[in-house]
């Protein structure tokens, strides 16, 4: 950066040096520093004091009470919807409850499903998303097995309304 006319003296060119001052050249300081003069910072030996540690930028993935909230209430709402006319028995109208129920129910059992698939979470005995690794058959088919179960003794209750 070059020096206004304020930084020279009266009567002198800028960039111009005195007789009498050797200390700077016509074009800034010396090459040379003075005696005494260091570098500004740590040195080699002060910037390795231990083993590095790397630390993560990015937040956690997890789920966040506004992500489970409505799908907890949704939950709720639906598995009340299934067990109220099951357990009262409200007549004709109760079947039809209790399977718009079990869907609603259902649904917010997938949505949790996905929201945690997204965060990185996965059944157990089922490998991680992106892993390359394919998932045993034994596992796939108990899981089926019982959501099978579920499902049929849902619609028997059900069907034993009417």
């Amino acid at each position: 950066m070059e020096a206004g006319p304020r930084d020279t003296a009266q009567g002198v060119e800028p960039g111009a040096v005195e007789a009498g001052d050797q200390r700077l050249s016509s074009d800034g300081p010396d090459d040379q520093p003075p005696v005494g003069v260091t570098a500004d910072g740590p040195g080699a030996d002060e910037l390795s004091v231990g083993p590095e540690v790397e630390v993560e930028l990015r937040p956690q993935r997890r789920l966040r009470i506004w992500q489970l909230a409505p799908i907890v209430a949704l939950a709720t709402v639906g598995s009340l919807m299934f067990a109220f006319p099951l357990a009262f028995e409200f007549g004709d109208g109760g079947a039809v409850v209790a399977m718009l129920g079990l869907l609603i129910c259902s649904c917010a059992a997938g949505w949790g499903m996905m929201a945690a698939r997204r965060v990185g979470h996965t059944w157990p005995g089922l490998p991680k998303r992106g892993s390359g690794r394919r998932p045993d058959w034994r596992v796939v088919l108990a899981y089926a097995v019982v959501l099978a179960a579920v499902v049929v003794l849902a619609v028997w209750r059900v069907a034993r309304l009417r």
